[in-house]
């Protein structure tokens, strides 16, 4: 259906303004434009849209692809040459575009042509050969994307079917006046306020994705759902479960509307003040436990992902300096790490129906932040990151840390306000042992972040005496090959001469208490080996009962 002039200008410039390369193609096309290079282009744009669970994908003619600025188009000027387009698509693509909207703009003609996305299970040709994107480029459809949209007809969706015997009096009027509101803020001066307020219930719920045609879903249930219509979902439990775990016990269960009931699970958890104190300062920096915003994201995650075939549970846990979230079902689309930086993309969900919905009402982030953000708040309140764990059967456990894991991190974070995000990721994983890239250890040594060899490495204790762990840091700081070669030297040049074993008490319980018994006894041997090769020391009598000595007194410690 073509568009109002006003709304295919605010289309235009919400394109131009919020531009995705991959489903969004500009163009000057000033006078003319090859048919077969279109045809490539709707191939291309329809399956991307299809991946990426986007409702259309466009090519714009009239507007510079580098500037984004119009330009003005002549193609097909008369309108019947125009809508002619479709007919020469179709025969090739076997689908064509939605609609071909023509406008306006001050700077000169832009015709918007709406490319439908590949239905589910079905990439689009053209002229037999399929078609993607790779940044600006035309690629051939790769065989991992095409197996993709094949497979999608093997995969339901369980969160889009429509429940039997549900109706609109089974949603619940408060999650509703909720859901409105978060739509609105979300939407922003994209929507006439008093016009969303207007809609009859059907036609909300029906724009926002919680229903189909005015059928009540699994979505609209699970998130809008009034908590007496729950066991319609039966026998899939639709409940959250809260338990405090340590000194005192406690539990509670609760029912959709996850919509509301996410925010009362945040209001049971305990989430006192905690004061850190930074170095050679007397005030301490005092901040919440739980950041409200990344419990929420983290609960909001486990709704989303859920894989509610498996007739379990959401749980979150409540120990004394932690919260863990699990929920069933493995980590759908690549590993939890990838999404730290804030620089991977999802490009499928698991329940794409509820996603799309809780993305309408404000609950997640459709591009991947969530775990980003949840990463650099941690960071901003100077606590460990978010750690994810697969476990063997296939559920996913995310930890929010309430409290420090190792005082130098926190320390180091209090101090030292301008480390790059990138070196605050591999500092909190070295501050829970698990390892980092060659390059990273490198950059963080150099900059005297980190001290200690593999795998024992830790963080560099330069702040160590706001987080009262001096003694710690002596224990596990690696010394200079020159203070034990010193301590060898000396003590031979007192005694004379002595065995391994009396070398190894002498230097044991000097080493770093990072390494390990077996790393110790290496660095004795690699350190002995150092001095005989330098001719400093020698050995004397056969292997069993050797004795190292001096080679030269008089120039030990020259």
């Amino acid at each position: 259906m073509p568009m109002t002039t006003a709304d295919a200008l605010h289309t235009l410039d919400q394109l131009i303004e919020h531009w995705e390369g991959e489903v969004v193609e500009f163009k000057e096309a000033s006078n003319d434009y090859d048919t077969d290079r279109i045809g490539q282009y709707f191939s291309a744009l329809s399956n991307e849209a299809n991946l990426r669970n986007s409702d259309a994908a466009w090519l714009v003619f009239g507007v510079n692809d580098k500037t984004r600025t119009v330009t003005g188009s002549n193609y097909r000027p008369q309108r019947d040459r125009l809508d002619s387009l479709k007919h020469q698509i179709s025969q090739n693509a076997g689908a064509t575009f939605r609609e071909i909207h023509e406008v306006d703009h001050t700077s000169g003609r832009v015709i918007l042509f709406e490319i439908p996305p590949a239905p589910r299970g079905l990439p689009i040709p053209w002229k037999g050969h399929y078609w993607a994107r790779a940044g600006q480029s035309l690629i051939a459809l790769s065989d991992g994307k095409r197996d993709e949209i094949r497979a999608q007809t093997l995969r339901v969706d369980w969160t889009a079917a429509v429940v039997d015997g549900a109706t609109l009096h089974d949603l619940d009027p408060a999650a509703l006046a909720r859901a409105r509101d978060a739509y609105i803020a979300r939407a922003g001066a994209r929507v006439d306020e008093e016009v969303v307020r207007s809609w009859p219930i059907e036609v909300f719920t029906d724009r926002v994705g919680l229903t189909q045609s005015g059928a009540v879903t699994r979505t609209a249930l699970l998130l809008v759902g009034k908590p007496e219509s729950a066991w319609k979902l039966s026998p899939h439990p639709a409940q959250i479960t809260w338990s405090l775990e340590g000194p005192e016990r406690a539990y509670e269960h609760f029912k959709p509307p996850f919509l509301l009931t996410s925010s009362e699970v945040f209001q049971r958890i305990r989430n006192i003040r905690i004061r850190l104190l930074p170095t050679d300062q007397l005030v301490a920096t005092e901040i919440s436990k739980y950041d409200q915003r990344v419990v929420l994201e983290a609960l909001h995650n486990c709704i989303t992902h859920q894989d509610y075939t498996r007739d379990a549970r959401i749980v979150v846990r409540e120990l004394p300096d932690r919260l863990v979230f699990e929920n069933e079902g493995s980590f759908y689309e690549g590993q939890p790490e990838e999404y730290a930086s804030g620089t991977k993309r999802p490009r499928r969900y698991r329940n794409p129906f509820l996603a799309q919905a809780m993305v309408e009402l404000n609950m997640i982030d459709s591009l991947g932040y969530g775990i980003h953000h949840m990463n650099r708040e941690q960071a901003r309140r100077y606590l460990p990151l978010p750690a994810y764990e697969i476990a063997e059967s296939d559920v996913v456990r995310l930890t929010i840390f309430g409290g420090v894991v190792d005082t130098n991190y926190t320390a180091m974070l209090l101090t030292r306000t301008d480390l790059d995000f990138s070196d605050v990721l591999a500092l909190d994983r070295v501050q829970k042992r698990l390892p980092i890239p060659d390059d990273a250890v490198y950059r963080l040594r150099r900059a005297g972040l980190i001290e200690g060899r593999r795998p024992n490495l830790h963080v560099a204790a330069a702040v160590a005496a706001a987080a009262g762990s001096q003694v710690d840091y002596i224990r596990t700081r690696a010394q200079d090959d020159e203070h034990y070669t010193k301590l060898v030297l000396d003590y031979l040049e007192k005694f004379g001469s002595c065995t391994r074993q009396e070398i190894n008490r002498l230097l044991l319980d000097k080493l770093s208490d990072a390494l390990t018994p077996q790393q110790k006894e290496a660095k004795i041997h690699n350190l002995l080996s150092k001095l005989r090769r330098k001719g400093l020391i020698e050995t004397q009598g056969s292997r069993r009962s050797a004795r190292w000595r001096l080679r030269n007194p008089d120039s030990a410690h020259s």
